[in-house]
């Protein structure tokens, strides 16, 4: 099988050495994403609305993929504050509910310290009816 990169066209990829997502056989590595919306390069402040937009970014690079957030298997959620992880987790939970992705939640720093959220995830792509 082929390995696929994904893009999302951010200079950092290049700079750093990443993809935004990776298409491995049947696997998708969606790297860390985060509340960022890339269109406008703008951070909302709220836990939750980052949550929103870290999630339109992981869809669409799933998107990218040729899979969705029903084919996610695995989650990583990193939030910076503990206090945040209730509304977080309501977000998650509006998105994640009927999935149930085996998880991990881990409180640490992120790059910026406004960014609240970031979640990398790994999903499978839908078999191809024979």
């Amino acid at each position: 099988m082929n390995r696929r990169l994904i893009s999302s066209g951010s200079v950092l990829e290049a700079k750093i050495g990443y993809s935004r997502a990776v298409v491995d056989g049947d696997l998708v590595f969606v790297s860390g994403c985060t509340g960022l919306d890339y269109a406008t390069d703008s951070l909302a402040e709220g836990a939750a609305d980052q949550t929103r937009q870290t999630f339109r970014n992981i869809a669409w690079a799933l998107e990218q993929a040729g899979c969705s957030l029903k084919d996610v298997v695995r989650a990583t959620l990193l939030v910076t504050d503990r206090a945040d992880v209730p509304e977080i987790l309501d977000v998650v939970g509006e998105h994640f509910r009927e999935i149930r992705p085996a998880s991990t939640l881990m409180i640490c720093g992120l790059v910026r310290p406004e960014m609240k959220i970031e979640i990398e995830v790994t999903a499978r792509l839908p078999q191809k009816p024979v």
